[in-house]
This record gives C-alpha cells, sequence and structure tokens, in this order.
C-alpha cells in the first residue's frame, strides 16, 4: 500500500542527516526537504546530502527546494560556479536576460540534484521598499513584472526545475520583515484587487506561495496564509490560481502559535503543504506528528510539479547564454547586501530564541 505524503516540506540541521532526521523522514515521508546555507558545504557534500534524503524518504518525486533567486538571495553561495544578478537588475533589461538566468542557475541545481526553486519573486516594487523585498523585485510595473517573471519561469520548467512564484498575494506597501513580525495592509478589496490584477498572468503555473500578510479590510484576525477568505476568494477565486499553494515558512514569527498550531491552521485555511524551515528536531516532529498528509486535490496538484520535475531538460549552449548574461549584467554582480531575513531569523534560532 502506497504511504500517504506528509503536507509538508521540512529541513535539517545540517550538513548530514541525523539519525533522529532519518527515522522522522522514513516514517512520516514528507513531501520534500528544502536546503539553506547551514546545508552547504562543498559541492560533494550537497550532492551526497541530497542522495541520502532522496534514499530515506524513499520516493522518486521527492522535492528537493532551495531559494536560489540571484544577487542577495543565494544560499549556494559558498558553492556556486558563476554569479548571478539580482531581480531588480534584471528587470532593467530585457526579458530575455531572466530566461538566461533561469537555464544557467537550472543547470547548476540539477547537476546537484535540487529540483524545486523558490523563485521568480512577484512581488511589485515599492517605495518605500519593504527591507526584505530590496533588490529582489523585477520592477514597479505589472507589465515588466509579468514579462520577466514568466520568462524565467518558464525557462526553469523547460530545464526540468519546478518554479515556485512567490509570494501570493504580495506584501505591497507594508514596512514589517515577516520574519520578524506580522505585516499589515489596508487595502480595500477594490484597491486589493487593482493592485494584483497583473499575478493573473502567473495562475497557470504549477507551485505558488502565500505571503505572511494581514489584510486588514479582508480578514482582520488571520493572515493570508491561514486565511480561507484569503486563499478562496482571492488566490483561488479572483487571481484563478490552481497550482499547488505552499506556505512561506512558518517559522516566521509573522504567524502566532506552536509550530504544530501554525501547521494545522494553514492546512485548515486551505494550503496544499507548509514549509518548516528551522531545522531544529523538535519543531519537524511537531509538523510530522499533526499527521496531515496531502489531500485528493492536493496530489492533482502536485501530479503537475511532478510532470515538471520529471522533464528532460532542454538541450541548449550554455557557454554562448553566460556570455551574454555577463555581458548585460556583470555591472550589477558587485552589489553588496548588507540584510539577509532569512539567514537572520537561522541565527536568531541558533542562539535559542523561541519561535
Amino acid at each position: 500500500m502506497t504511504k500517504p505524503i506528509l503536507a509538508a516540506i521540512l529541513s535539517c540541521s545540517g550538513t548530514t542527516l541525523t539519525a533522529e532526521e532519518k527515522r522522522l523522514f522514513a516514517s512520516y515521508n514528507p513531501l520534500g526537504v528544502s536546503l539553506f546555507t547551514r546545508n552547504i558545504q562543498s559541492q560533494k557534500q550537497v550532492k551526497k546530502l541530497i542522495q541520502e534524503i532522496k534514499e530515506t524518504i524513499n520516493r522518486d518525486n521527492v522535492l528537493i527546494a532551495i531559494d536560489e533567486e540571484g544577487g542577495r538571495v543565494c544560499r549556494l553561495e559558498n558553492i556556486k560556479k558563476r554569479k548571478y544578478a539580482s531581480a531588480e537588475a534584471l528587470g532593467k533589461v530585457d526579458a530575455i536576460y531572466s530566461c538566461y538566468h533561469a537555464y544557467l542557475i537550472a543547470a547548476e541545481l540539477r547537476d546537484l540534484g535540487i529540483n524545486i526553486n523558490y523563485a521568480p519573486v512577484i512581488d511589485k516594487k515599492v517605495v518605500p521598499q519593504n527591507k526584505v523585498l530590496e533588490s529582489r523585485c523585477f520592477s514597479e510595473e505589472d507589465n515588466k513584472i509579468v514579462e520577466c517573471g514568466k520568462s524565467m519561469a518558464s525557462a526553469y520548467m523547460e530545464m526540468g526545475i519546478c518554479p515556485c512564484v512567490k509570494h501570493i498575494p504580495g506584501h505591497f506597501s507594508s514596512l514589517s520583515d515577516p520574519h520578524l513580525a506580522l505585516p499589515e495592509s489596508s487595502l480595500t478589496q477594490q484597491e486589493l484587487n487593482a493592485e494584483i490584477n497583473y499575478i493573473k498572468n502567473f495562475n497557470q503555473y504549477p507551485l505558488g506561495m502565500t505571503s505572511h500578510i494581514l489584510l486588514k479590510n479582508i480578514d482582520s484576525q488571520n493572515p493570508a496564509t491561514q486565511s480561507s477568505k484569503v486563499i478562496t476568494d482571492i488566490i483561488r477565486g479572483y487571481l484563478q490560481f490552481d497550482g499547488f499553494l505552499l506556505s512561506d515558512a512558518i517559522d516566521m514569527h509573522a504567524l502566532s502559535g506552536s509550530v504544530a498550531e501554525k501547521t494545522q491552521k494553514s492546512l485548515d485555511a486551505g494550503i496544499d503543504a507548509v514549509c518548516c524551515c528551522s531545522g531544529k528536531i523538535e519543531d519537524l516532529t511537531e509538523v510530522c506528528q499533526t499527521n496531515r498528509f496531502l489531500t485528493e486535490k492536493s496530489l492533482i496538484r502536485f501530479a503537475f510539479i511532478e510532470k515538471v520535475i520529471h522533464n528532460e531538460p532542454k538541450k541548449i549552449d550554455l557557454s554562448e547564454i553566460q556570455v551574454r548574461y555577463d555581458s548585460a549584467l556583470k555591472e550589477s554582480f558587485s552589489e553588496k547586501y548588507s540584510y539577509d531575513a532569512t539567514e537572520v531569523l537561522h541565527q536568531m534560532l541558533k542562539k535559542g530564541e523561541s519561535l
């Protein structure tokens, strides 16, 4: 009998699986595992870790995911072969370079055994910009976001990497970093619809990630990730997004309650699966012990992701693409970034701060 798939993408603490992690992964059959900087030491080590994860879970459709956006969000920083531009830099050139960007990153991800990239970011650039999104947005213009975002996402799919469009429905003009506090927006229903209408262009992609934002005039009690009204009426309704819907990290301080409570509330609201990124065995155990598995609808959506990750990658001349990409974007490679919210959160966890 086929084991049900846990409705969660989990994480691990280090560069190899611990005995406890192996027992948990083997017992609960999670959808997949996200990798972070703490898990990456060398090419050889990462490949071995990914193989270990896949063998432990023992399915041919285990999702191995990473945030490899380019610019300051670069989990492969210590082992990457090339430099990659930020979304902001890509938004200043022709959309073909977003396609090249995805081709080049996809080749590196496939070589390691990674099959999901949490990209592209389709949030709109605003002034002032929430610091968590600085340099990560293509543009303030709807058309440019659509051109670059679709070019990037489609190229990932051609290469057998499933993209994850994020964040839906967005962060708007909120200034709170969701890793640390709950962002809020006072947009009315009419204003919200006008702001997010461009996201309809992404409703046929296989995977999307929610934003932890409180839309006070839509649901004053629950962040989007945990709001059945936002998920049903806005994401599934107005935006007509029918892909697999993944929560942003439930470790973030934007969500309140225990890890188990965060998991239950998100899944009850209509999320297909949650992301638990802390790598702490007690958090992973809490998620697993909720015993929440992919629903029939979620499995249908997951089938689209499976099709993508089993694609034969497009045969292209990456050397020529690299030359063109570097020529157009090399000046942006020297940009310096001082803030990485995910790593800030991990440092807090490392010091023992409770979520």
